[in-house]
């Protein structure tokens, strides 16, 4: 296999015409240039440099190898060049997995800040609704980055580090003509009367509703279940009940809602980043995670 180190010196040593003016280039004496140039004619199997007075001249081989060593030396001046870039979060590629409701406000403001700051990384976003197969992805490598919607009591993932992200407040809507609708707040107890539109599936944000509910001594009296809260907002809309719907996953509002501020508790889900807890560090991911702490929306 031809020497590659070798190959540059044979390619100093045409370009400056000598192998004494080559060793100045490159800091060597000229026995250990001539050294390295003989093993290289071993490796090639040809001779490569013919005397001509007190200078060399090239042979044939010793052109077309130049010219690879010159194509050699560009590919490894770029490689160099990126990783530099990679490792300062100029380029590289990312794999996200989120949830529907953190993907409008939450995701899609974080890719517009990182396009406009880091606009050579590449992100592959992907919608999950599997929890447990969004960790999954992380902890086996398939992603680089999930978003989730954790319980404070859940036991940690192995394989996996998690880091709260943001605090998520569920808010009450109500239909427009209810006794509450011309209140600025509500206290979450003023509910416990009330039939309720379910919008989560049994899990963490659903524990985070419940779990506030019985603080202030009741459990919700669910009327009737929905798949998202688009459609929850139609059945208050139609005078079914009340929800509680998280920040996040109100979206375009009902016109036959009105949405209002919940107190004495605030019902909070919390979204977690996690990511592999043995990946090394990844300038383009700390970016992203960046992005996505300053598109999240301000404490109410």
């Amino acid at each position: 296999m031809l020497d590659v180190r070798r190959m540059q010196m044979l390619r100093a040593v045409v370009g400056s015409g000598s192998v004494t003016a080559a060793a100045g280039v490159l800091g060597y004496t000229p026995s250990a240039v001539s050294q390295q140039i003989a093993a290289l004619e071993k490796e090639a199997g040809t001779a490569l440099l013919e005397r001509v007075g007190r200078g060399v001249r090239p042979t044939a081989a010793a052109l077309l190898l130049t010219e690879y060593a010159e194509a050699i030396g560009r590919q490894v001046a770029e490689a160099e060049a990126a990783l530099a870039d990679l490792a300062a979060g100029r380029i590289g590629r990312l794999s996200v997995r989120y949830f529907a409701t953190a993907g409008a406000g939450l995701v899609a403001p974080a890719m517009a800040r990182l396009r406009e700051r880091h606009p050579g990384v590449r992100v592959d976003l992907r919608l999950t609704t599997d929890t447990g197969d969004a960790l999954a992805d992380v902890r086996e490598g398939r992603a680089d980055l999930a978003l989730v919607v954790r319980g404070a009591d859940e036991p940690a993932e192995q394989g996996v580090r998690r880091a709260p992200l943001l605090d998520d407040p569920y808010l009450a809507v109500l239909p427009r003509g209810h006794r509450l609708a011309g209140r600025r707040a509500l206290r979450l107890a003023e509910l416990a009367e009330e039939a309720f539109v379910g919008s989560e599936w049994p899990g963490p944000c659903l524990d985070a509703q419940l779990d506030a509910c019985a603080a202030v001594g009741f459990r919700p009296r669910f009327v009737v279940e929905s798949e998202d809260y688009g459609t929850a907002q139609g059945f208050v809309a139609a005078g079914l009940g009340v929800a509680l719907v998280p920040r996040l996953g109100l979206g375009s509002r009902h016109p036959g809602v009105v949405v209002k501020e919940v107190r004495d508790p605030v019902p909070v889900r919390t979204i977690h980043t996690a990511v592999r807890a043995s990946a090394p560090p990844q300038a383009a991911l700390e970016a992203f995670v960046e992005a996505l702490r300053e598109a999240a929306p301000p404490p109410a």
